[in-house]
């Protein structure tokens, strides 16, 4: 990408925003923060119950990301943060403007088995319903691409830094 952006790599839980991130940017030649690690110690108790986040857990957490957005303006990052919905991502762009956003989709089936098989995080595959349920996809007047996440990890970057140079010229 000539101008170094910002991405915000979205999508439901089990779709490797925390798997592909970091090789984006590697790949790009800039940082990558952890979407969860800005969540509050309350949201990840919730979380970890079972119980689906409401807006008022979600909002102190989008607006942590979008401050660490906003101080890599200009000289880029990717953060990750399922940013379900189109108020979520205006509220990152609140913060962030020239973000890009990367979405992975991807079959639920896949989606859940990638869930099952990952040890030690806090959501649950109860939650995936919810998250599809919420899912409003990027829409037209939004800066940003969907990469499929069929694949390996390496292939879905591969997709997605070509994504993202397409978008960028």
């Amino acid at each position: 990408m000539s101008t170094p952006h910002v991405v915000v790599v979205m999508g439901v839980a089990g779709t490797g925003k925390t798997t592909i991130g970091p090789l984006l940017a590697a790949e790009l030649g800039v940082p990558y923060a952890e979407g969860d690690d800005f969540h509050p110690p309350a949201n990840i108790a919730k979380m970890s119950a079972g119980t689906p986040l409401d807006d008022d857990d979600r909002w102190p957490w989008l607006d942590a990301i979008g401050a660490w957005a906003h101080g890599r303006a200009g000289v880029g990052g990717v953060v990750s943060s399922s940013a379900l919905k189109r108020v979520y991502r205006d509220r990152l762009r609140e913060g962030a403007p020239d973000a890009l956003f990367l979405h992975l989709t991807g079959d639920r089936a896949l989606i859940e088995e990638r869930m099952a098989d990952r040890k030690g995080h806090f959501m649950p595959t109860a939650l995936l319903d919810s998250q599809f349920a919420t899912l409003q996809p990027l829409q037209a007047d939004e800066a940003g691409v969907s990469v499929d996440v069929s694949g390996t990890p390496t292939e879905i970057t591969q997709r997605a830094v070509a994504a993202l140079r397409r978008l960028d010229s």
